[in-house]
């Protein structure tokens, strides 16, 4: 919200808008005017984004450790 502040002086309601709709992966509501701006909007959607990917990593690992354990893939040895 602050960096939306800052490089595009919006108020804080349309700052949080925007924050909200980004990280929720709808986009931008307002759009953006200033090179500024724009730089931050585009750091901030990759920076979303990579958070977004290492949440469901988190969470997807212990299901995906389970499911190997249960079905061991084992080499088949030459006779």
């Amino acid at each position: 919200m602050t960096g939306y502040s800052i490089s595009e002086n919006m108020t804080l309601v349309d700052a949080f808008m925007n924050s909200a709709m980004l990280m929720g992966g709808m986009g931008q509501v307002t759009p953006i005017l200033t090179d500024g701006g724009k730089v931050f909007a585009g750091f901030y959607a990759l920076y979303c984004g990579l958070v977004e990917l290492i949440a469901v990593a988190v969470f997807a690992a212990p299901i995906l450790h389970r499911f190997l354990q249960r079905f061991p893939i084992t080499a088949e040895k030459d006779s």
